[in-house]
C-alpha cells in the first residue's frame, strides 16, 4: 500500500478513533481486553481499508467492520466458562458510598452489554449523537424501526439501571 494511503489511514482512525473505543467498551469488559479488541478492530481495518470505496461515510464503514469484529469476539468469549474477579464490593465491606461517576459510566456499559447485538449498536451511535438516518444505514433497518428501538432500548437502561446490573 501506498505510503500516502497508510498517512490517510492514520488520520482516518486518529479521527474516529472514539467510536472505536466505545464498540471496546460495549463489548469487552476488561482493560486488557479493550485493549486486545482495539488493537485487532485497528488491523482489521487496516486490511480492509484497500476496499474502502468512499460509497458511505468513512465512519459509517468503520463503524460496521468494529462491530463485526467485536460481536465475533463477544460470541467466542460467551462460548468460554465465566469467571468473575472478587473485589471488595463483592464482599460487603462496609463502604456505603455513592457510586462515582466512573463507576456510574461502568454501570452503564455493563447494562448496555446485557443488551441483544443489534441494540448495542443502536445505542452505541445513539451515544455518539449520530443521526437517526445514519443509525438505520449503518445498522440495516429502517429509520422509523431504529427510532422505535431506541424507545425501548432506554427503557430496558432504566430498567437495568434501576434494579441493578448482573
Amino acid at each position: 500500500m501506498a505510503e500516502i494511503s497508510e498517512k490517510e489511514f492514520v488520520a482516518l482512525i486518529n479521527t474516529h478513533q472514539r467510536m472505536v473505543h466505545k464498540v471496546c467498551n460495549l463489548y469487552a469488559e476488561t482493560a486488557d481486553e479493550r485493549k486486545d479488541l482495539f488493537q485487532e478492530i485497528v488491523l482489521q481495518l487496516w486490511r480492509a481499508y484497500p476496499t474502502f470505496r468512499g460509497e458511505a461515510k468513512f465512519s459509517t464503514w468503520m463503524y460496521r467492520i468494529a462491530l463485526n469484529i467485536a460481536i465475533s469476539g463477544w460470541r467466542r468469549a460467551s462460548r468460554r466458562p465465566a469467571f468473575e474477579e472478587i473485589k471488595d464490593r463483592h464482599l460487603n465491606v462496609g463502604m456505603n458510598t455513592e457510586p462515582d461517576k466512573e463507576e456510574q459510566i461502568q454501570n452503564l456499559y455493563k447494562a448496555i452489554r446485557q443488551l441483544p447485538e443489534v441494540d448495542r449498536a443502536i445505542i452505541m451511535l445513539a451515544l455518539e449523537e449520530v443521526p437517526y438516518e445514519e443509525i438505520a444505514t449503518t445498522t440495516g433497518i429502517t429509520q422509523n424501526n431504529a427510532r422505535v428501538r431506541m424507545l425501548r432500548i432506554r427503557e430496558k437502561l432504566k430498567k437495568l439501571l434501576t434494579y441493578g446490573v448482573r
